[in-house]
């Protein structure tokens, strides 16, 4: 297993496997004395700060696309997943948007403190005229918000 850490593992106690993998845009999330502390010894026992290779995000906001997670997840997450896709790694995170993207794309996930995600497939509707569209945003039809919801 190669262990991919998402942020909340360095804002915890979770023991970790090392060496592992993260990414630029996870530590940039780092801001308190504790979670920089822990990155800092992680840093020294083999963790690898590493950028996945731009060419598997394509595919990871095509499976955030079909799940319909695209519109939560942040830059972080769309890096963590492409790194785990790029290594055949396991993302530690308890981020229920990821480990539903992950699922998708055949990554193993492992949650921290919460349990893990069941698989969920969102839809996007229109909260005025109740027409479905492909994403979140301002109904065309009635100027109303389009939410997510549950399938």
């Amino acid at each position: 297993m190669i262990p991919i850490l998402d942020s909340s593992v360095f804002f915890s106690d979770f023991p970790v496997e090392l060496p592992a993998y993260t990414t630029h845009s996870v530590v940039a999330e780092l801001i308190d004395l504790r979670s920089k502390c822990r990155y800092e010894v992680f840093l020294a026992s083999g963790l690898i700060v590493k950028q996945p290779d731009p060419g598997y995000l394509g595919r990871v906001h095509e499976a955030a696309g079909r799940t319909g997670d695209a519109s939560v997840l942040s830059t972080t997450d769309f890096d963590l997943l492409s790194l785990a896709l790029e290594l055949g790694g396991t993302i530690i995170t308890d981020d229920f948007a990821v480990q539903n993207v992950a699922r998708k794309l055949g990554i193993t996930t492992m949650p921290i403190h919460q349990r893990s995600a069941r698989a969920r497939v969102w839809k996007f509707r229109c909260s005025g005229c109740g027409r479905y569209y492909p994403k979140t945003g301002e109904c065309p039809v009635c100027g109303s918000l389009i939410k997510r919801k549950l399938k």
